[in-house]
């Protein structure tokens, strides 16, 4: 069995219980541990992939306890690094992400953002492993993660491990001066397996897409913008043999149309789409399909299959509190 390594940093999620942070007679705080990489690493082990997980915490005793959930669920952590003073957070002002309420990043100076190269001893961070999946939040940190990628990537290529990424694209990162543009094409030579979702790509790889594209459009024209992406991802990065991307739609808090499309070289898939008017929890469903997607490639699904479980497994994390899944697809 294929074992994976999620690479990046551990968050704390804060929300308020009520509408409000300040909610009068109701000032209730939940917490949640999460952050991309982590909760592909929670899904995956529990849909029963070998799955560790590297990040870097403080030494203490709230970083026991993430780690201790984590292992629970079936996540290796003995390549997690004990480094630095604070964990990242964010606090989401709209209750498990159910409206367009504004999300505020707490990540200064966390311990995984002051990482070094020198930090890494690279025979423990690879022994074991076969795949090696991080996403575009890292680089988006600062300067100093930015670089730190390049060499990584590189030495797991170098060990014949297959890469994959995750384009996750927050604006609201990328405040050191340059552009994802700048930064990710290069990193992505090194990747084997690309998700994301169109406007990702034309952000931050350059590939094209329409502008006149939006909520309306429909499902068999944005196939067709998947593939034309697809196929420009292809061919600008000889390395890359596998494309995914989701479609998510909201008209209103509680709903949800989903879908997601697969390609590599030869086929290209549709999944089933899912549509539903009672999200419990919005965060980390894009999460959950780059779980779903690695888990069915490591497996050698077919095409089809793999669209349709790494749709299924971001479509049931809608119902699930937390920023972890609960592994199902």
């Amino acid at each position: 069995m294929k074992k994976v390594l999620c690479f990046g940093e551990i968050l704390l999620r804060l929300q308020a219980i009520g509408s409000s942070f300040f909610e009068k007679d109701r000032n209730q705080l939940q917490v949640f541990p999460g952050g991309s990489e982590a909760n592909v690493a929670s899904g995956l082990a529990q849909m029963g992939t070998a799955t560790a997980y590297c990040s870097a915490f403080p030494d203490n005793l709230l970083s026991v306890e993430i780690q201790q959930q984590l292992l629970e669920l079936g996540v290796d952590t003995s390549k997690c690094l004990s480094f630095g003073d604070r964990i990242g957070s964010y606090i989401l002002l709209s209750a498990n992400g159910l409206s367009q309420g504004e999300v505020i990043y707490d990540r200064r100076y966390s311990s995984f953002s002051q990482l070094q190269l020198e930090d890494l001893n690279f025979d423990r961070l690879f022994e074991g492993i076969d795949w090696f999946h991080w996403t575009a939040l890292s680089p988006a940190l600062n300067e100093n993660v930015a670089e730190l990628m390049a060499p990584i990537l590189k030495e797991a290529k170098n060990r014949n491990i297959t890469v994959s990424v995750d384009l996750n694209y927050r604006s609201k990162l990328w405040q050191y001066g340059q552009e994802p543009i700048e930064i990710m094409p290069e990193l992505v030579a090194y990747c084997d397996v690309v998700m994301g979702n169109i406007w990702a790509a034309n952000k931050m790889l350059g590939t094209y897409v329409d502008d006149a594209l939006d909520r309306h459009t429909s499902t068999a024209n944005y196939f067709e913008a998947a593939k034309q992406s697809a196929a420009a991802i292809f061919s600008m990065f000889p390395s890359v043999q596998h494309v995914a991307n989701t479609f998510r739609f909201i008209d209103n808090p509680q709903h949800n149309l989903f879908y997601g499309t697969y390609h590599n070289r030869i086929e290209d898939v549709l999944s089933p789409i899912y549509e539903t008017n009672e999200v419990v929890d919005r965060i980390g469903s894009g999460d959950a399909f780059m779980a779903g997607l690695i888990h069915a490639l490591t497996t050698d699904m077919p095409a089809q299959r793999v669209a349709d479980i790494a749709t299924g497994a971001g479509y049931q994390k809608l119902f699930v509190s937390g920023d972890f899944g609960n592994g199902k697809f």
